[in-house]
Parts: C-alpha cells; structure tokens; sequence
C-alpha cells in the first residue's frame, strides 16, 4: 500500500496503475471519465431479436448496433481481442480487430481495464459457438473504474459488504438486478390495479404532531421552524385519507415510506414501503373479494404464474381461500380462549410452549403474542377475522359480537401479509375505544394507539362507512423468498467505527 500525500487515505497497488492510466488517457487527449454517448439498442434485445437467424444470414443483413456498458471480461492479445460489457439488460460480447478501428481506439481498448464503461458501435454477427455478438468499429472510452470489481462475479456473499456497497452486489450479481426489476413490477401492479378501479392516488404528511393510524412506536424528532415535537408518520396517512373520505373523495390509496422504532428481522425494517387504500360504502367483506383479486394480480406480475414457494410452503393464489377465526384458532392450537382465561393462564402457557416473551405485558398483548405462535405454521393463502377489539381501535365492531372488529388479515407462509377493515365511522365510539388506549399506555403499552382529537372532530362531520387496506413490501420479500433487507436497496447500516 502507498500514501497519497494530497487525500491521506492508502490506495492499493492495483488503483495507483489505475490512477496512472488517467494521465495516460489526458496525454492522449481523452477525458478519463468521459461524456455524452448516444446509445442506439441494448444487449438483451439484440440478441433475442436475432437467436433464430443463422450466421451467414446474420452476416449477409449488415445489422448496425450502438451499445455502451461496464467491461466484465477482456481476453486477447495482439491484433484482436474481446470483451463482454454489461448494460441495463444483461451482457454482450464485443470483438475489437485492430484493423477495423483507428490507432487511438485500438490503444484504447489494450489499455482498458475490466470495471471501465464503454460505448461501441458496430455490426451484429454470430461467432461460431452461435452467440450474437457486436464487431466493433467505433471504441469510445466513457469512464475510468478506477478501483477493480470483486474477483469473482457471482455476488457478494458478505452481508456486511453486499448493503454497504450494493451497486457492487449488483453489478456482478444478475439476479439481484433481476430482484428489484420484479419489485418495480409489484408495485406497479398494485398501482394499476387500484387505479383501474378507479381509486385516486393521493399524498398526505410525513410528519405528524400526533402518531396515529396504527400500533407501533414511532421516531420522534424536532421541526426548528415551528418549535414543535413531530413524529415520522407509522402508518400510510391512515387517518389523513379518512379526512379525504370525510371530504368527498371515495377511493384513495397512497404508496410511500413510513417508519417505526421497532426491532428488526427478517420480517421488520424501520424504514419501508407501504400502500393503504380507503374505499367508500365498502366493508371488509367485499375488501376481503377486493384484496383476493388484487393480490392474484400481483402474483401473476411478478412471479409469471398464481403459484411460488416460499418458507417451505407451497402457495397457489388461485385456489380457494381459507378463512381463520381468532378466536377459535388460538383455543384449537394451545387451550387458551381469549375471552376466559387469564394473564397467569396465558402466561403458563407460554412457558409450556417455550416462547420468549415479557411477563409485564398487558393481557392483550400477551394475546397478540400467542396468536404469532399460532399463525407460523398457516400456509394461506387466507383471510384472519374475529380479532378482539383491544387490538385494533380503528374497525368497527363485528355484527353480532360487539367483542370483536370487522377486521381481515390476509395470512401467507405464517406471516399477516395484509390487514384491512370496515372502518369506524361513529366519533362517539371511537372516543371511548381512545380512551381505552390512552388508559393501556399509561400502564406502560408503547404501542397504545394515540387520542388524536383533529381526527375525531371530522368526523362528527360525517364520514361514510368504508372499508380500508394496508400492505407492505414484506408480501413482496415472502414472494421472493429472502429476508426482507435483502429486497431493499439500501437497507440502514451502523456507521464503521
């Protein structure tokens, strides 16, 4: 290693050769990280556009390409080389001739190093192993890598380098490129889908002065120019979107990024991508045929056919859907009903069952954790209801048994994958369920939903009844089978010490 007096960091041999060719590309009159280059067509198109035609055919057509890309490979020596260079669709091979380009270019290209970007233009032809190639007659130099790509291009095997440098983890691995063009995939189709029917896309704070809309504990920070405490929003602008159904507006939906202080696992970002939608005159009934046709969408989007596997389950969104009862799960499963038994019993049973857990949460939540042991083992896919009000303030109460929320959760590989419900529309009930919460935070429950009075005061206005429906890109990790980080860009990372 060597010390640069100018920048005090060390650089590898191999970046000081690099760094010494910038000098040699400026003698030679070429800009070391290049310029404007007009490309004309891309790798993946052209060679399926011309796999079926024979070589001397191929030949006979005189087919002119312009591509550009990154050098991945390079081989030769003398008066002819080739190299592969890799673009936004895949790769294609390039054969460079000495006598088919002027001397600078050819100097170009015996300087070259894998890791550069190049623009080409050429013929299209067929080598005798049958791959579609360009012949290059025109080699510009567009940028100088001027550190090597990993020695061995088939991704990056640790996490710790794969999310602090991504753009390498892409670059030398194809299927994590392939990965986030499927996920732009899922959420266009949710998108189109909810705009075919007609649901008006809408955006609504960020930050909030109260953090409503969902259990879960939000970031808190500080806005200078109000001089006021304000929280990064734990849901999709939940309760915004109803103050649209108060105004008038039936179908909303809004995709964005929301953020909860919570612990992370395959599961759980803090940070990610979410998309709730509010449909007037619906209740979660219709939302549960709504979400099925939906979410068979999706699949067929991104995965090309209903079926996937994921987590050891074999999933096919077109057969029939299960319906799961809460209640009758839960004491089917471990013995425990719900609205019987006691935190001690719960408590003992949980201790039978050798789950991890807080001793000083409150029945409810205790509740919540033994339903996460029930649920692992449902394939799905499937709709939960009957869920206990004390859970979920937002809903209404169920028909015929006030002690529970019209509420669904769509239920995939063991995980919720979902959550909609017929909305509270009554201010006067959703008043005394605040009331409840507030009294479950006081006692220590972080994830109590807060009284958020702007929210209650519009409605005394009159909201219609709606149904409304939340999903996250976790549906899109358990599709893709991977850890939820592994589907984001650039998941948050402690600095290096």
């Amino acid at each position: 290693m060597s010390d640069m007096a100018n920048t005090g960091r060390k650089y590898s041999e191999q970046e000081l050769i690099r760094m010494g060719k910038i000098k040699d590309l400026e003698a030679l009159g070429i800009d070391p990280f290049g310029g404007r280059f007009d490309v004309k067509d891309y790798s993946e198109t052209l060679k399926t556009k011309y796999a079926e035609v024979e070589k001397e055919e191929l030949a006979a057509l005189n087919i002119e390409a312009t591509v550009a890309g990154r050098i991945m490979t390079k081989r030769g020596k003398g008066k002819a080389g080739f190299m592969h260079i890799q673009d936004n669709d895949a790769q294609i091979q390039i054969y460079l001739r000495q006598d088919q380009l002027s001397e600078l270019e050819f100097t170009l290209f015996d300087k070259c190093d894998i890791g550069d970007i190049v623009g080409i233009s050429g013929v299209v032809f067929k080598t005798n192993t049958g791959e579609v190639s360009v012949k290059a007659n025109s080699y510009t130099h567009l940028t100088k890598a001027l550190k090597p790509l990993p020695e061995k291009f088939h991704g990056i095997s640790d996490d710790e380098i794969k999310f602090r440098k991504r753009y390498l983890d892409i670059i030398t691995n194809r299927d994590v490129k392939e990965l986030f063009l499927k996920k732009q995939k899922f959420w266009g189709s949710i998108r189109n889908f909810l705009m075919e029917h007609n649901f008006l896309e809408v955006e609504t704070p960020v930050l909030e002065t109260s953090s409503g809309g969902a259990a879960a504990t939000p970031f808190a920070t500080h806005h200078n120019a109000l001089d006021i405490d304000v929280f990064l929003r734990i849901s999709m602008g939940e309760l915004w979107q109803k103050k649209l159904l108060v105004a008038g507006f039936e179908k909303t939906f809004e995709i964005g990024r929301q953020f909860r202080n919570e612990g992370m696992s395959n599961e759980h970002l803090q940070d990610y991508t979410q998309m709730e939608f509010y449909w007037a005159y619906a209740d979660f009934e219709e939302g549960m045929a709504f979400c099925k046709d939906m979410y068979r969408e999706i699949t067929k989007s991104v995965m090309g056919s209903s079926k996937f596997t994921t987590r050891g389950f074999e999933i096919d969104m077109d057969n029939e859907w299960e319906i799961y009862d809460f209640e009758t799960l839960i004491e089917e499963k471990t013995g425990i009903n719900i609205f019987s038994n006691t935190k001690e019993e719960i408590l003992v049973t949980l201790k039978k069952l050798n789950v991890e857990h807080d001793p000083s949460l409150g029945f409810w939540r205790l509740v919540d954790v033994l339903w996460k042991v029930v649920r692992k083992d449902l394939s799905g896919p499937g709709f939960l209801v009957g869920q206990p009000v004390q859970l979920n303030p937002l809903p209404r109460r169920l028909k015929g048994d006030a002690r529970k929320v019209a509420q669904m959760q769509i239920i995939l590989a063991g995980s919720e994958m979902g959550n909609g419900y017929t909305e509270l529309n009554n201010p006067l009930d959703l008043e005394e369920r605040f009331k409840e919460q507030r009294e479950m935070g006081e006692a220590g429950d972080e994830e109590a939903h807060e009284h958020d009075e702007t929210f209650i005061e519009a409605l005394r206005y009159g909201m219609p009844p709606a149904f409304g429906f939340g999903v996250s890109e976790r549906l899109f990790s358990v599709m893709m089978d991977k850890p939820i980080r592994d589907c984001v860009f650039f998941p948050l990372m402690k600095p290096k010490a």
